[in-house]
């Protein structure tokens, strides 16, 4: 007994003297189950917006030249087809019960300005209008996402709009040829209008159904073009909006509406008002715990609103159309106020991860996700400056690079012992993680280590799949507000993920390093 005390005494001592008492790192298993799956993760959760708003447009995809015309910045088109934007929606947001179409189509010098009363009372030139969007999500090789205009709109403007895009013939395709395109566009995805129970027109839901019904009675097919239509559904979690258009308008006309859109902002205030939100940069560990609490309770967001549609449409005929998401910060300091200029940061990457994992996630009901917005505004990919010829790509951009892989594969069912990130009497998960297999049968695994302080340690074992080879990404930083500046524009970015090793038949152990975003891929043999 005494030589075992002692033995197991001097084992201790050791330990502690190396430290791994003290600085052990938590083990998790994880289960990715490779050869099942059933439901498709739509590209189109990896989806994008613009609106008329701050540099996001002007400023931003829509430059002048050296003689003052507008054009398209290449360098920005070429950014996001290497992340395969899948769709962008516009123009708006807020702005898109303000904006009548006819206003942004003819010669750019004879188009009508108006004034932009939601975002800084700026003069709207129009310059940037229906076929200035269409050339810019050809080149992207995306598909369009346009918002009509309930607000101040009427349906046979909504209407005239989808006839001038997608009608072969006809006085609006005349129009539309008149003005240079021949050809019709087509146009899959069609919102009627925006945040309608906001500042799209402070509706209550029961009067939004009506209005829906009728303006999406006009709203009609031509040629071979098939309008997706989306109705302007709830913010957060308020699922009476929900349940009253399941029931005034799914119920009563089932292929009226192909869509339901929420809006989801990840915002922090030690004061709990809207007003109040935390700057994007310079935050303690409080502003790091509590944006990645806010972006967890996502999941329950989805999870309500998908029992409300359940219960209506068990079949999921109909979409939740997730158009507006992402982390909204106090304006920069200097900057416009109402141009929501933010910068982008290791914790924005974060909650795109997670955000993006829970996404995968719910794909059965979840069709289509616009991250709030792409260049510029609020959490962007993208940041310009006025004379600079360069762009910086935020950390958000890199996570978007990283999940790219999750594009139209196969959600795989996943078992993930997620352990706890503890901040003061409260928790959360420490790690979040989505899997998918793509038509060759490579395995793509996203996984977020949420802890800023500690590596963690995973045990994953794929079943029904023996990887040839794996290849692996990792995104990460010292500081938990690290971001890219025009100055250091690859202080963030990814970098090659090589702390794995193979320690069984299809089992990895993964060290991942502290509040970290982790990309594998596992190739079949």
């Amino acid at each position: 007994m005494r030589g075992l005390f002692s033995k197991g005494l001097l084992l201790l001592i050791v330990l502690a003297c190396t430290g791994s008492v003290l600085q052990a790192q938590p083990t998790h298993r994880l289960v990715i189950h490779a050869d099942q799956g059933r439901v498709q993760i739509s590209r189109h959760i990896y989806g994008h917006f613009i609106e008329h708003l701050g540099y996001g447009i002007y400023g931003g995809f829509w430059q002048r030249d050296a003689q003052g015309r507008w054009h398209l910045r290449q360098d920005i088109v070429d950014a996001l087809r290497r992340i395969r934007i899948p769709n962008l929606r516009w123009p708006g947001g807020c702005f898109a019960d303000l904006y009548h179409w006819k206003d942004g189509i003819g010669p750019q010098e004879q188009r009508r300005p108006i004034l932009n009363a939601f975002w800084g009372q700026v003069v709207e030139d129009n310059s940037f209008g229906t076929h200035e969007f269409m050339a810019l999500v050809e080149a992207l090789g995306a598909e369009p996402y346009i918002a009509g205009n309930v607000g101040s709109g009427t349906p046979r403007e909504m209407a005239e709009w989808v006839e001038y895009l997608t009608a072969e013939d006809g006085p609006m395709a005349r129009l539309r040829k008149q003005n240079g395109r021949e050809q019709p566009w087509r146009v899959p995805f069609w919102g009627v209008g925006n945040e309608s129970w906001g500042c799209g027109g402070n509706m209550d839901p029961e009067y939004y159904a009506d209005l829906y019904r009728r303006f999406a009675t006009y709203l009609f097919n031509y040629g071979g073009n098939r309008l997706y239509k989306i109705a302007a559904g709830p913010a957060d979690a308020d699922t009476t909006w929900t349940s009253v258009l399941m029931r005034d308008v799914f119920r009563r006309n089932p292929g009226l509406m192909q869509g339901i859109s929420v809006h989801y902002y990840t915002w922090i205030s030690k004061t709990g008002r809207w007003n109040d939100k935390e700057p994007a940069t310079g935050f303690d560990e409080w502003g790091w715990f509590k944006g990645l609490q806010k972006a967890l309770f996502l999941d329950e967001v989805l999870r309500r609103h998908e029992a409300v549609m359940d219960r209506y449409d068990p079949e999921k005929r109909v979409g939740l159309i997730v158009d507006e998401w992402g982390m909204w910060h106090a304006p920069e300091p200097g900057s416009n106020p109402a141009f929501l200029v933010q910068q982008n940061t290791l914790r924005d990457a974060l909650v795109a991860a997670v955000s993006l994992n829970i996404f995968n996630h719910h794909a059965e009901r979840v069709r289509m996700a616009n991250l709030a917005q792409t260049i510029n505004v609020l959490q962007a990919l993208i940041l310009t400056r006025e004379g600079e010829e360069t762009i910086v790509l935020t950390p958000t951009y890199h996570v978007f690079d990283l999940y790219k892989e999750h594009q139209d594969a196969t959600l795989l069912p996943v078992e993930l012992e997620a352990g706890e990130y503890r901040y003061g009497d409260e928790a959360i998960p420490a790690l979040n993680a989505s899997a998918s297999r793509n038509a060759e049968g490579a395995v793509h695994l996203t996984i977020a280590n949420l802890d800023p302080h500690q590596e963690r340690v995973v045990q994953a074992r794929l079943e029904g799949i023996q990887p040839a080879r794996v290849e692996g990404r990792v995104l990460t930083a010292e500081a938990m507000d690290a971001h890219n500046t025009f100055e250091a524009p690859d202080r963030v970015r990814p970098v090659a993920f090589t702390a794995y090793r193979a320690v069984g038949d299809g089992v990895y152990e993964l060290r991942l390093p502290a509040r970290s975003v982790v990309a594998l891929t596992f190739y079949p043999r």
